[in-house]
């Protein structure tokens, strides 16, 4: 039964279609992710760590954007699932957590204590395989109270299911500003590099990346509905047209100075 329920899941919350809203059980009705783009993820929330530590959401903020994922440990299927998506796309990422970004995973589930936590953070940390990653990723637990103070923030309803002991919830990811305002949302459980890249670079304010980054930002825009970037038609051509004005511009003084030096010769 429990496996039935997560198969459910995650076909109904990742693909989202309208047909399996509709026909979604009343557990799942009220679940989903909805975009509070612009507004303030609230960082004075106390959570414990993975040491047990009590602390702020602000101490993870400040100075670089975050990922923001919310999950709990011990969920048998789509959690473990936004967690590896998560590992897929950081991997090939060359920004570094603790460095260029903060990674804050927080469980929904009040009844998990920080050792789960340690446990979990222990087992990604290994499969993540980055140098350093120990000091930007960070697992943590909290009341429920907290707990409904966050997700309600971020746009994030889930639901308790007595019958399954489980969590119905929506698979996505957040990306906050180094100040806590909300500025990106991707869907699903597999996530492109290229996307969260340009949205922590966005996030950061081009504090982070290269110049070819500002050039990419340029030729794609941000989709809400979707959660991804897509290509900019518009300013596509506009960079085409200036690099074939460009082109021409070199063709044309290269040429005028090869006839004069042609004409120069005796």
């Amino acid at each position: 039964m429990k496996r039935w329920w997560s198969i459910f899941l995650v076909s109904l919350l990742v693909t989202g279609s309208a047909r399996a809203q509709t026909n979604a059980p009343a557990a799942l009705q009220d679940v989903g992710i909805d975009q509070r783009l612009g507004e303030l993820v609230p960082l004075e929330l106390t959570f414990r760590d993975e040491e047990g530590r009590a602390v702020k959401l602000e101490q993870y903020f400040g100075q670089r954007p975050v990922v923001i994922a919310l999950v709990y440990y011990e969920c048998p299927m789509l959690c473990t699932l936004i967690l590896n998506g998560m590992v897929k796309a950081f991997r090939p990422l060359t920004f570094n957590p603790g460095q260029e970004f903060e990674i804050v995973t927080v469980s929904i589930d009040p009844r998990e204590k920080p050792a789960l936590a340690a446990d979990k953070k222990k087992g990604y940390l290994r499969e993540y395989s980055r140098r350093g990653a120990e000091t930007g990723w960070h697992f943590l637990t909290g009341d429920d109270e907290a707990i409904q103070k966050l997700a309600a923030a971020v746009g994030y309803r889930y639901k308790y299911d007595a019958a399954s002991d489980q969590y119905a919830h929506a698979a996505g990811i957040m990306v906050a500003t180094p100040q806590g305002k909300l500025a990106r949302y991707f869907y699903g459980i597999e996530y492109s590099t290229r996307d969260i890249r340009l949205g922590l670079v966005e996030a950061a304010e081009g504090k982070i990346g290269s110049p070819v980054d500002q050039i990419l930002l340029y030729c794609f825009h941000y989709d809400p509905v979707s959660g991804s970037y897509g290509v900019a038609i518009l300013r596509v051509l506009r960079v085409a047209g200036l690099l074939t004005v460009a082109a021409l511009a070199a063709f044309i003084v290269v040429m005028v100075r090869r006839d004069r030096r042609r004409k120069a010769q005796p």
